[in-house]
């Protein structure tokens, strides 16, 4: 991996410089066969100019079956500009894409043409167990001084899960993060407050939990996770557990505020026990202590059983589902993914404890298969998001994770990868030039020279 002299251009020391980033011209797109094929990632061309707009120009296929790939990220990015960073001059050049069943992580170069990417190293399950003692890795981010990856267990399928470091040169796995995890068992995002020295994480379940679907009695005793865990970054401890209640189950995605002088962020809940509805938490610190209260609720749909899947035919309604959330890089403008009724949100969260909502549009949903201008019919629902830098342009895609798709869309799902345009002032509309669809699943979409959920910042 060659060494730069200057830093990367397309590393930012603040979100406010990112937000004046020449816009992308590719976005990646996690490609996930629903056979017995090898995933792969899908290069979609997003430059307004270009004739081939809108569509898959390049693709790449992983050399196994039955990865499933999942949340990928970067190599390196913007926090590699922190005072502290142990690689100022490492390049934002490798993709690292996490198969979140077979434990196998797949290093992938983007250049020197980053409509052709290749793999360049496969690490195994092998070097994950023996050097951390995980399996099944998650989500994956670029941290100041290595490559951080989240993973949901151990190599039994049990718990705990946990965080481990690949190196930024050699991409070895380097070992656990965690020194002392307290009472951590259950894993899935991670994100951090750099300016404060503090990790947050969040929890699904054990790889035994959710592997097979969702399990109904794990549900309905309050079984996944409910928790967020706050961390000391520097001395890898463990600090604090904030408990939203166990009727508030799967706490997943995390989306901390941009500017490192901010001590709050989002996180989305899947689902309540109560009454099916979703929800969107802050949390921020108060203190010495962090805390975390409810901001939006998304109540769920009545529905004829007979249009449910069986896992919901009892409930007689389609729950929201809120998969994923993302936050605009100015920390405005925050996007929730209602993967059950179809709706796509946006809230203006100028105000964290107060969101105003600016923005809806549906495209499929369990029940009410909204369209794109473009399609007919759609099934699954708008699922991970991802904002462009200026947040300007919003990405979704529609597949989750594959016993889950199979169990809330059990007539199948096409895969789709949408694009909206964002007003300065809030609202959107759906481009009727960006809409791509596949037989495979689309999961997750990152783009070229990094986006809203990519990078941290150690300048304000």
């Amino acid at each position: 991996m060659a060494t730069l002299l200057r830093a990367d251009p397309t590393f930012y020391a603040s979100p406010r410089l990112a937000m004046q980033a020449p816009p992308e011209t590719v976005a990646y797109v996690i490609i996930v066969n629903p056979g017995n094929g090898p995933d792969g990632l899908a290069v979609v061309d997003a430059d307004r100019s270009s004739k081939t707009y809108g569509t898959v120009v390049g693709s790449l296929a992983t050399t196994h079956s039955g990865d499933e790939l999942h949340h990928f990220g970067w190599n390196a990015c913007s926090s590699s500009l922190c005072p502290y960073a142990a690689h100022p001059h490492v390049e934002r050049r490798y993709l690292l894409a996490p198969g979140i069943r077979s434990s196998r992580i797949y290093v992938i170069d983007t250049k020197p043409d980053p409509r052709s990417p290749r793999i360049v190293k496969t690490i195994e399950p092998e070097e994950v167990v023996n050097r951390a003692g995980y399996s099944r890795p998650h989500t994956s981010h670029c941290g100041p001084d290595g490559i951080y990856v989240s993973a949901l267990g151990s190599p039994t399928g049990d718990g705990p899960g946990g965080i481990f470091i690949i190196d930024h040169d050699t991409f070895e796995v380097r070992g656990r993060w965690e020194l002392d995890r307290g009472p951590q068992y259950l894993a899935y995002d991670f994100w951090w407050h750099l300016g404060y020295d503090t990790m947050i994480t969040s929890e699904w379940g054990t790889p035994k939990m959710i592997e097979d679907g969702v399990n109904p009695d794990i549900l309905l005793k309050g079984g996944y996770g409910h928790q967020l865990h706050i961390w000391d970054l520097p001395k890898r401890r463990h600090r604090q557990v904030i408990d939203l209640g166990a009727e508030q189950q799967m706490v997943l995605e995390l989306r901390p505020a941009h500017d490192p002088s901010k001590a709050y962020g989002f996180v989305g809940v899947v689902t309540s026990l109560k009454d099916l509805s979703a929800s969107v938490w802050a949390w921020h610190q108060d203190g010495d202590t962090w805390k975390a209260r409810k901001v939006i609720e998304i109540p769920a749909e009545p529905a004829d059983p007979e249009q449910l899947p069986p896992l919901l035919k009892g409930f007689k309604a389609v729950p929201p589902l809120v998969s994923d959330i993302n936050l605009s890089l100015d920390d405005r403008f925050l996007y929730v993914s209602c993967w059950g009724t179809g709706e796509f949100l946006q809230y203006d969260v100028s105000d964290p404890f107060s969101p105003k909502k600016t923005g809806s549009v549906h495209l499929g949903g369990i029940v009410r298969r909204a369209a794109h201008p473009t399609s007919g019919p759609l099934n699954g629902g708008p699922q991970m998001v991802e904002v462009s830098r200026d947040g300007k342009r919003v990405y979704v895609s529609n597949g989750l994770y594959k016993a889950w798709d199979d169990q809330f869309y059990p007539d199948g799902l096409k895969g789709w990868v949408a694009k909206l345009d964002a007003g300065e002032n809030g609202g959107f509309e759906l481009d009727r030039k960006f809409f791509v669809q596949s037989d495979q699943r689309f999961h997750q979409v990152h783009l070229e020279g990094g986006d809203a959920s990519s990078d941290s910042y150690c300048f304000a």
